[in-house]
């Protein structure tokens, strides 16, 4: 095998297991203060994507139709209150934020559906400046 072709099978096997990655897992920045003092605004969270979730996690979830005129479009972050099973239908989950002095969750628009879950928060990532 040349040098050349090794290179090359490298990069190839580095854009795949990128592409993998991509499909998997995805970073999201917070917004807002609903879910201090676990995640602040700015903070950027790395998310495993799944619609299988278990009560206590945090999940990210796309806003309803309804809820993106009157708010900012994009990803909600809120922990899991909620299964299915817990007084609750298949493919609904209650969410909650941590804050509830600041956030809009399942108490005001009720149960989200699990098609609208991106995934699950594994960590928080840290910024150069080490927040």
């Amino acid at each position: 095998m040349t040098a050349a072709v090794a290179t090359t099978t490298a990069a190839v096997a580095v854009v795949a297991a990128l592409c993998w990655l991509r499909g998997r897992y995805v970073v999201v920045t917070v917004r807002g203060e609903s879910m201090t003092p676990t995640y602040r605004p700015g903070d950027r969270l790395l998310v495993r994507r799944t619609r299988k979730v278990r009560r206590g996690e945090c999940v990210v979830f796309a806003e309803a139709p309804e809820q993106a005129l009157a708010l900012t479009a994009g990803w909600i972050v809120k922990r899991v209150v909620a299964v299915p099973g817990d007084d609750l239908p298949a493919g609904q989950l209650a969410v909650r934020g941590d804050n509830p002095e600041r956030s809009f969750d399942s108490r005001h628009f009720g149960p989200i559906t699990t098609d609208r879950v991106l995934g699950v928060v594994l960590r928080p990532m840290r910024a150069p400046d080490g927040r």
